[in-house]
């Protein structure tokens, strides 16, 4: 099935020692280097096709990395935008709290706290509405 070609690119001779360069390294991550590569190869003038099996890559990938050269320029070619992640749901003053829990002594019955037992009591004291003891965890293992 072939595929019609959408965008044709002519990179700037400063843009193509660039690219070279990147290449030419190989200090950069393999995604960028591919990227490299097949705006190198676009602007010889071979088609997506040719660049996708040249490069072990999808067609879909070459389109992309064309488009988005075409609408914001070489680096947003090069490289992804950062991801923002999950937002924390655990704010500063709860880890506060909760790493001074850790350091009082611990509930009658027990020599020391354990990560249930101190899950269990700051849901009870409402610090957070709930949390894992893994998530206590790693929460202390970034305090000292």
């Amino acid at each position: 099935m072939k595929t019609r070609e959408r965008f044709t690119i002519r990179v700037k001779k400063s843009e193509a020692q660039k690219l070279k360069g990147i290449i030419k390294r190989g200090e950069s991550n393999a995604r960028v280097i591919t990227r490299a590569r097949i705006l190198l190869m676009k602007s010889e003038g071979r088609t997506n096709e040719e660049v996708s099996r040249g490069l072990g890559v999808s067609t879909r990938t070459v389109t992309n990395v064309i488009k988005r050269y075409l609408e914001s320029g070489l680096s947003r070619a090069l490289n992804d935008q950062p991801r923002p992640g999950a937002p924390k749901t655990i704010d500063g003053l709860a880890r506060a709290k909760i790493t001074a829990l850790a350091c009082t002594t611990p509930p009658e019955g027990n020599s020391q706290w354990s990560l249930r037992l101190l899950a269990d009591k700051i849901v009870e004291l409402e610090f957070v509405e709930s949390i894992s003891h893994m998530h206590i965890g790693r929460i202390l293992k970034k305090t000292k």
